[in-house]
Order: C-alpha cells, then structure tokens, then sequence
C-alpha cells in the first residue's frame, strides 16, 4: 500500500512539474512557431510530430532565454495539403500567410512540404520578414539556390535537412559500391511526376552515366498511381539490376509489393520513398519489403549511434508518439526548434534580422552530427562524418528491421540482395 500511495504521489508531481513549465504557465508571452505541414502525409505528420516532441522538452526546461526572461514555445498547425494530389499551391501558400497573420506566427517551421509549394512561399515570406527554417519534404536543389543569388529578398529562408543533388551523390557513392562488390551496373530509374523527382532522375542518369552505368530507362509515375507492373516488367525485360525510385507518395508501397510478388532481379533502392522510410512498413507489405534500400536523409530517422542525442531522440519520439522516428522530417524538424532556440537566445531577441545573424553563426551537436548553416545560401552543411557536418542515412529491410548501411561513419549492417538475384 505504501509503495502505491508514493507512486501516486510521485505522478502527482510529475504532473505538476509539467503544468508548471507548460506554455499556459509562463508569465511571458509565447514565441509562436507557425507550421503549415500536409499532415495527411508522412512529411507532414512526422514534422509535426518532430516539432511538438523539441516544444515540450524546452518549455519543461523552462523555455528560451529572450534577453532574460523566459518565454514558451506555442505550436500552430495549418495544414497545406500540398501533398495530396490535385491540390493548388495557392492552398498552401494561404495556410502560410494564416500562420502569420490569424496565428500571429513568430517563426514558420516545418513546410510547406512540395517543392513547389515552399519555392512559392519564399517571397510570401519575404514580405512578412518571418523566418523560416524548412525541416521536411522541399528537396530541391533551386530553394538555397535562390538564397543565394538573392540574399537580400530571401535571407529569412532556411533548410536544415538534405536535398536532391546531395541525395543523388550519396545514391552514386552507394551505386558505385554495388558495381565494384557485385558487378551491378544496369540502372533502372522510377520516379513521381513531382519537380523534385524528375529533376533528379534527369541528374542521377546524366551522373550514373557518366560512372559506367548502363541506363536502361525511365519511368515517370503521376501521383496517386496504384499499378507499377508495367515499369518494373520493364526493367526486368532491360536486365537492370538496381532501381533508383524517387516516390514521397504512400502508393510506392504497392511498387514494392509487385517488385516482390514479380520477383524482380534489381534491388530497389529509393532516394525519396516515403512508404518503406516508415516502421510499420515491414507489416504493411507482409514482409514483402524485404531488402528495400531507402534514403531516410538524416540520421536519426532510422536507429544508429551518431551521436550521444540520436538514440536519445529516437528513443524520446518511440515514447511520446508510440512510434519510431518514421522518415524524412522527423529528426530535422526536431533540431530545428533547438536551432532557432539557439538563435533566439544569442540574439536576445526575436527580431528576424538578427535572429538571421545568429543562426548563420549555428554551430551545435544534434542528432543526427554538428550542425551549421552555409551563411550565403543557408543550406545545412553535409558530410560523412556526424563530427563533422550533417550526416545522412540510407537503411535496407533486413528481417523486419530498419538496418543503416550508409555512411560508414554510422553503418550498422551492409546491403544485402535477394535471393532471386544471386542465382
């Protein structure tokens, strides 16, 4: 009986220490995070999920430092729908300006999550001069670039997770390992009628193209598309032996279960494939996603040992959410409440020009390696090494678990092929 009464006391005041470090206990106003996120989708829902686990963990340690006093973090979510097929980027440019405007949004975090959507929002957000940090979906390559070539109008825009052409040079890297250890050098190529994916399936065959592979074709597939069989007929009638898939839509796990049920000898190998990045995948195909290789992003997505605060994340997010880290998003949309605390804090205010200053000067260890903005176009600086830069991570369906084969610096287990190829 005892043990039970300190047990209920013990919860009594956990949860009193929670309501005392909770937004609605501060004495200061809230900075407000707007996040307009397609939260029927996996980018969507995982950023989210990302940006609500950093919140609370901050606002329980008593919040961000503003020049002395303590202020809450508050989340508002809009969604985009940017996502779903036929939806217009003038949704989600809307749920942007709601955010600032009905919101009352300090900060924009997360999305939108298309390319389109975010490349159309950067001079929404000029115009307000908001600060926004993209964590989730947005691969392409043109949104630093734009920072780049225009400081001056797009210097509120930043991105704190991977993109296409850093994606394209890790598949190489991978590819070339593949040719030299098992002779695999037919390249089939896969992808979404999205800008980011058509754009890097033209990259990736002019690059693997010019590294010895053997192009045997393309396929382009709307989304929403429910039949792959005709593609990867295709590419068994071509001999190929990998298959580079560019797909974020939930779809592409029916193309893994006909890749399986047709036994293809090629092994797919996602760049974006957003259906196999998540945990329940392995139930969702019956197992049939055995041996699907994809890119996850960053590390921290999928388990590995990278840092001291990847496991922690991960294993932060599995108890809050019921649910391991499930893809792109999540650890990036996680850090970047952490970044932006960061930045408010060495800023002592939250004044956008400088708070744009201070994260240009972000330097810190999170999950997924050291994070650091390029200060010219505020992309997140790579590497292969988390001691040096932000590191990626690819995993393969290895007996029902999530294996990260690349980087080295990280691996936790090497590619395997299935059986029907070793023939």
């Amino acid at each position: 009986m005892k043990c039970n009464r300190l047990r209920i006391l013990l919860t009594i005041f956990a949860l009193g220490v929670s309501f005392l470090f909770s937004a609605s206990s501060f004495a200061e106003k809230p900075i407000v995070i707007g996040a307009p996120l397609s939260t029927a989708y996996l980018y969507g829902w995982d950023a989210e999920r990302g940006i609500k686990l950093a919140v609370d963990e901050i606002n329980a340690a008593g919040g961000v430092n503003v020049a002395g006093k303590k202020r809450p973090f508050q989340v508002e979510v809009i969604d985009t729908r940017d996502l779903e097929p036929g939806v217009p980027v003038s949704e989600a440019l809307m749920a942007v300006e709601r955010l600032i405007l009905n919101k009352n949004a300090d900060f924009i975090l997360g999305g939108p999550n298309r390319s389109e959507a975010a490349l159309a929002a950067m001079s929404l957000l000029s115009k307000h001069k908001t600060v926004s940090i993209v964590t989730s979906g947005v691969l392409t390559p043109k949104y630093h670039a734009l920072v780049a070539k225009q400081y001056d109008k797009y210097k509120y825009c930043f991105r704190i997770h991977g993109e296409a052409k850093h994606l394209v040079g890790e598949m190489i890297g991978n590819f070339i390992d593949l040719k030299n250890k098992h002779g695999l050098n037919k390249l089939f190529i896969i992808a979404q009628d999205v800008s980011h994916a058509r754009a890097a399936a033209k990259i990736i065959a002019k690059v693997a193209g010019g590294k010895g592979f053997e192009i045997t074709g393309t396929e382009i597939y709307p989304t929403g598309t429910t039949d792959f069989s005709l593609g990867l007929l295709k590419a068994k009638s071509t001999g190929s032996q990998i298959i580079n898939i560019w797909m974020d839509m939930p779809e592409s796990a029916i193309l893994l279960k006909q890749w399986y049920d047709l036994k293809i000898p090629a092994l797919p190998f996602g760049s974006t494939l957003a259906a196999a990045e998540q945990p329940g995948f392995w139930k969702a195909t019956n197992g049939k996603g055995q041996y699907t290789l994809c890119n996850v992003v960053n590390a921290g997505n999928a388990p590995s040992d990278a840092t001291p605060w990847t496991m922690k994340f991960y294993n932060a997010y599995e108890k809050k959410w019921g649910v391991a880290p499930e893809g792109l998003g999540s650890s990036s949309s996680y850090m970047s409440v952490y970044a932006l605390k960061q930045a408010i804090e060495k800023a002592g205010t939250i004044e956008s020009n400088k708070v744009i200053t201070a994260l240009e000067q972000t330097d810190i260890m999170g999950v997924y390696g050291r994070l650091r903005f390029d200060p010219k176009s505020h992309q997140v600086i790579f590497a292969d090494d988390p001691k040096d830069g932000a590191v990626g991570s690819i995993l393969q369906w290895q007996n029902g678990k999530r294996v990260v084969v690349y980087p080295k610096s990280i691996a936790k287990g090497e590619i395997l092929l299935p059986p029907w190829m070793l023939k």
